[in-house]
């Protein structure tokens, strides 16, 4: 007995651009947001999804490169405060 997959379940690229494509969007809007608030948090997470974005070939590499450039300017701003205030936390 031999068993075939469906024909509507073959393999196909676009979903997994898609979700790179959603990747990059979110690693913009997070390092985004980083820069303000919880920049400990979101700059990694940030820079990790640019990063996934890329490697799996996202149509938006603009807005990955800009998610990975702000993840990057999240830990900057992280570490120059902490400096600034002589501190290991800060606040607005």
């Amino acid at each position: 007995m031999q068993l075939t997959a469906p024909a509507t379940a073959r393999p196909d690229a676009a979903p997994t651009r898609r979700d790179a494509d959603g990747m990059a969007v979110a690693s913009f809007i997070l390092g985004l947001i980083g820069l303000l608030v919880l920049n400990v948090f979101l700059g990694p997470i940030a820079i990790a999804l640019a990063a996934a974005a890329l490697w799996r070939g996202t149509k938006r590499r603009g807005r990955a490169f800009l998610g990975l450039t702000l993840g990057v300017a999240d830990l900057v701003v992280l570490v120059i405060v902490m400096q600034m205030s002589n501190t290991v936390s800060w606040s607005l």
